[in-house]
């Protein structure tokens, strides 16, 4: 038996070796010849799992380590009786505090206050979901926007009956209009009634309120980049921030000049997020080839350098004290500065990136129950 496996996925290495044979790679780097004798296939969104690569292979299986699967072409997959796993939500916790702690920095660049703001969130899957809960917890105005999650939950409703609650969906021209800041949390659909290929475009960017921020941290093409660029150049927005591109790994340097922030495909890269997506392809894959590894873990996730934060005696506001414990679990604008001084660099700090756990890993301590409160609903452990 034999598995390749993408040699970037973290956590991975020895968890096939005892029944396989393994081989890893590049993610760029495998090619038709690796695979054709391979099993199963194991890959980030660098690998384009298509006819191209696994034509006339033995590949029963393709796990993608990753949220999204664009990169895998499901229908020709299907057709031809592969296997395919994405691994949706796995770092759903990662992105939403990289929005918890993007919110928070661009409150304090432009002097906003978030509880009188309203957010819009375009796509409210598992990401969606717990940014909306996040900023919740910040006080802000939350409209949502989700026309497939509407459908299915609407088509629930008639099914089930009258009387039954649900989510409350607004139009996308409702959060234009309505919206201080939009943030992205949709796939990269490139045709159909749910297309979100250049969703936000020059039109799209007229429309919204002139003081606006946009983020994106979903898939690069979601954003036409060269009307963003133009509409930033024009002053028709306050800003944008961009963890996704179009093109990437190359960038346009005019765009990420004009960026409050911008980082390089980083959002969902913290230690839990990427153990998660580890996670869910190992156990997919040996289910697949079956194998005995039911409630596979990695072992030796790195831990926080000071997993206790002190805010007691603090002496300044709840809002201070609920971005000092974010920035102490990830100093987002290292990030940004790390890019901006190495635009060339971006596979390299994706590869290289530093060791991030999540909210959920630290414990705070704070005089404040306001402060206490809101860390908790983030996902704080909270010491009494």
């Amino acid at each position: 038996m034999k598995i390749v496996i993408d040699d970037k996925i973290p956590f991975i290495r020895g968890a096939f070796e005892r029944w396989a044979d393994v081989v890893y790679a590049p993610g760029r780097s495998i090619d038709a010849h690796m695979v054709a004798d391979a099993d199963a296939l194991i890959v980030r969104t660098r690998t384009k799992c298509n006819a191209n690569l696994l034509e006339g292979s033995r590949v029963r299986i393709v796990a993608s380590a990753t949220i999204g699967f664009d990169h895998l072409d499901t229908s020709w997959l299907e057709q031809h009786g592969i296997r395919w796993a994405n691994a949706p939500g796995c770092n759903s916790g990662s992105v939403m505090q990289y929005i918890t702690a993007l919110l928070l920095f661009l409150a304090q660049k432009h002097s906003l206050d978030l509880p009188s703001l309203t957010l819009g969130i375009v796509g409210v899957g598992n990401v969606g979901s717990k940014v909306a809960r996040a900023a919740q917890a910040l006080g802000m105005r939350i409209l949502l926007n989700d026309p497939p999650r509407q459908r299915r939950e609407e088509g629930t409703k008639l099914h089930a009956g009258a009387g039954r609650g649900g989510t409350e969906f607004h139009p996308l021209r409702t959060l234009l209009t309505d919206c201080d800041i939009i943030t992205l949390h949709v796939p990269l659909n490139r045709e159909g009634v749910d297309k979100t290929f250049h969703l936000v475009d020059g039109e799209v960017l007229s429309a919204m309120k002139r003081d606006a921020i946009l983020i994106n941290s979903s898939r690069g093409e979601v954003v036409d980049n060269i009307a963003l660029r133009d509409a930033l150049n024009e002053g028709a927005l306050r800003g944008a921030a961009l963890d996704v591109w179009e093109g990437e790994p190359d960038t346009d340097p005019e765009l990420v000049a004009l960026t409050d922030l911008a980082t390089p495909h980083i959002a969902g890269y913290s230690v839990d997020g990427k153990a998660n997506a580890t996670i869910d392809s190992v156990r997919v894959v040996a289910a697949a080839l079956g194998l005995p590894m039911r409630g596979w873990q990695p072992e030796g996730l790195p831990q926080p350098a000071e997993p206790v934060i002190n805010l007691v005696d603090a002496g300044t506001s709840s809002p201070d004290l609920v971005a000092r414990a974010v920035f102490h679990t990830y100093p987002i604008v290292e990030d940004d500065r790390l890019f901006r001084n190495a635009m060339e660099k971006f596979e390299y700090l994706r590869d290289h990136y530093r060791i991030r756990r999540e909210f959920s890993s630290y414990s705070v301590r704070t005089g404040s129950p306001e402060t206490g409160q809101i860390l908790h609903d983030l996902g704080f452990q909270i010491i009494e």
